[in-house]
């Protein structure tokens, strides 16, 4: 490996056009592509190679990311792509997808001879912006070199969670924990509304609960967005938390587990959507509270 390498990143949305630019910065040279290209345009003035094509933006790659909407989206883009691929390219899967989804995007990789990575990743815009993000990976040893230069270029922190990335165990984990952040996302939107509807100020309920074992800075930092109105631009948009929520769902139920509250999280996020508040921050599952909002 020489120390900078070639990375088709595909999908330069909120994670993905901030994974790329921290790519960049570390010298590596980034052909990336966006279904609108509108959104991946910014990044050719940080030197980025805008790619009309997913074939076009990993044609000579090293490393292939792929930072998609969901399952669906990264088979279909990579399929587009694979009469580009180079054959043993490592391919590092950072969309956030459902358990079985994992194991076709493994099937694809083993049938183009592509080393496959199941790589999502921990950690909204701003931590993606500053190169901060958690990377939780399952992928071959021999092969983690290759994918270690965007490691370090994305993240602070890498958290290998076994060698076959087929059997989707960084997948899951990425969903365990996102089942916890919804949770919390949605907790938080509730005891704001609740405070409204009652006539209690916010502020009572975190002088009560400050500094013991129920205080946690990320109510604080969720419920700021809410009070002070700053729900826009999105750290992780609502839409794409309906999404997860879904896949939440769906892993309990294939592994018979019944989890009602990702459920109802999952409704919650559907209905601030659908009034509107889709591109907000997940935070903005508050307004889902009522009724006329």
């Amino acid at each position: 490996m020489t120390d900078t390498i070639t990375v088709g990143v595909l999908g330069t949305g909120i994670m993905g056009a901030a994974m790329a630019r921290n790519l960049l910065r570390a010298g590596h040279t980034v052909h990336a592509w966006n279904r609108t290209r509108a959104k991946a345009e910014p990044l050719a003035a940080d030197g980025a190679l805008i790619a009309d094509t997913p074939a076009e933006a990993v044609r000579d790659a090293d490393v292939v990311l792929t930072m998609l909407h969901d399952g669906a989206a990264a088979l279909q883009v990579i399929q587009e792509a694979a009469p580009a691929l180079r054959p043993c390219a490592a391919w590092m899967q950072s969309t956030t997808v459902g358990v079985t989804a994992v194991g076709e995007l493994a099937d694809f990789a083993r049938q183009h001879r592509l080393v496959f990575f199941d790589a999502p990743v921990l950690g909204t815009r701003e931590p993606a912006e500053a190169g901060r993000l958690t990377v939780l990976a399952a992928g071959p040893a021999a092969s983690r070199a290759a994918v270690a230069p965007v490691l370090d270029a994305v993240g602070a922190r890498t958290l290998w969670t076994g060698e076959d990335g087929a059997a989707g165990s960084a997948t899951r984990l990425k969903l365990v924990a996102n089942s916890w952040v919804l949770a919390a996302t949605n907790a938080t939107g509730e005891v704001l509304a609740l405070s409204k509807g009652l006539g209690v100020d916010p502020q009572d309920f975190f002088d009560l609960i400050a500094g013991g074992p129920l205080d946690m800075g990320y109510l604080h930092a969720k419920a700021a967005l809410v009070l002070e109105d700053r729900l826009l631009p999105a750290s992780f948009a609502v839409t794409t938390a309906a999404k997860d929520a879904q896949l939440i769902v769906q892993a309990g139920q294939q592994h018979g587990v019944r989890l009602d509250l990702a459920a109802a999280g999952a409704e919650r996020f559907a209905r601030a959507a659908a009034q509107g508040h889709g591109d907000e921050d997940m935070a903005a599952a508050y307004f889902a509270s009522f009724d006329d909002r």
